[in-house]
């Protein structure tokens, strides 16, 4: 396969290819890193090269009522590049992995039957740990189980709860951290309602697609470089509208339990509007929060992504030199 590199005015490198691309039609380019790290337009550049349609692996892109402040990309952006599973959900109802997999699957498939290459982009791990590995076929746990369980946790506190897993399930101890409540009820509900570990739920687990199929790229921003990135997107939100999409957000009487009540940005600017915040106040927040979010997203990369190629800036050069290795 030959690559030409040029050098344009603002150092930025195109990429040309040769008609012989077509070896790459079998592969699946994953694209991850923090949020405000630069993974759509990256995403795009690339899909414009290699003639691919990009699939979202983002939790938060998914709604169709949040635009803004999920920096869904915008029609500038995607206008000559298929996109895939945005903006397709409402915030009225859940949304979970093991739903978003089955869709990944189907579009991925339809996408290289094509013969385009697929590029699934986002920031949340878990879809792109379920598109690697597979996601275990656990029988779902009924309301009633599950409400309980939670309603026991909160009452006890997540030190005793802790306690009370490891005992049903010992297991536990060396896969979940103590303080992690969220896996501690799903590890807890599990083993209470089907009498096994959901360690031993997972051993079952079948991928969709074999290894080799994946190329995967994570970009490791500068953390500095990527807080400024961070602050001027939030000026940028609220100059396009994140005021008046929280407020159409909150006619909509969205339960609590949902979700998408998640969004970094609606509990901040809700409160700006209920006067309890100054805007700069809420602003701060915002900005504290994605920082935060990005954090934890770069620690999940460390434990969980240690095969992903790690790519310290937007360039295609960094690219360019990953993808030579796989042809």
């Amino acid at each position: 396969m030959q690559f030409t590199i040029i050098k344009t005015k603002k150092d930025t490198l195109v990429l040309r290819l040769s008609s012989k691309y077509k070896n790459l039609i079998s592969k699946i380019i994953l694209i991850s890193g923090p949020t405000a790290s630069g993974k759509s337009k990256y995403a795009i550049k690339i899909a414009k090269r290699l003639n691919g349609e990009i699939v979202n692996a983002d939790s938060m892109q998914i709604y169709k009522e949040i635009r803004v402040l999920n920096a869904r990309p915008n029609k500038v952006y995607t206008k000559n590049i298929k996109h895939h599973l945005y903006g397709f959900h409402s915030v009225k109802k859940n949304f979970s992995t093991g739903k978003w997999l089955i869709l990944a699957e189907q579009v991925i498939k339809k996408i290289i039957k094509k013969n385009k290459i697929p590029i699934v982009v986002g920031g949340t791990g878990l879809y792109f740990k379920a598109l690697n590995y597979g996601l275990a076929k656990i029988p779902k746990v009924p309301k009633v189980i599950r409400n309980n369980i939670i309603k026991e946790q909160k009452k006890i506190g997540q030190k005793k709860f802790y306690k009370k897993l490891i005992k049903v399930d010992p297991i536990a101890k060396e896969k979940i951290n103590q303080n992690d409540s969220q896996r501690s009820i799903r590890a807890y509900e599990v083993k209470k309602f089907t009498k096994k570990s959901i360690f031993e739920w997972f051993k079952k687990t079948k991928k969709i697609f074999p290894n080799d199929k994946f190329i995967k790229i994570y970009i490791d921003y500068p953390r500095l470089n990527l807080i400024k990135k961070i602050d001027l997107r939030i000026i940028r939100m609220l100059r396009s509208g994140a005021i008046s999409e929280v407020k159409h957000f909150k006619k909509l009487r969205v339960s609590k339990d949902f979700t998408s009540n998640k969004i970094i940005g609606i509990l901040e600017i809700s409160e700006y509007l209920r006067r309890i915040l100054r805007l700069q106040e809420a602003k701060d927040k915002i900005s504290i929060k994605t920082r935060q979010y990005a954090k934890r997203q770069a620690t999940w990369a460390r434990g969980h992504m240690k095969d992903w190629h790690k790519v310290n800036d937007l360039k295609l050069k960094s690219f360019i030199k990953i993808l030579n290795s796989y042809l």
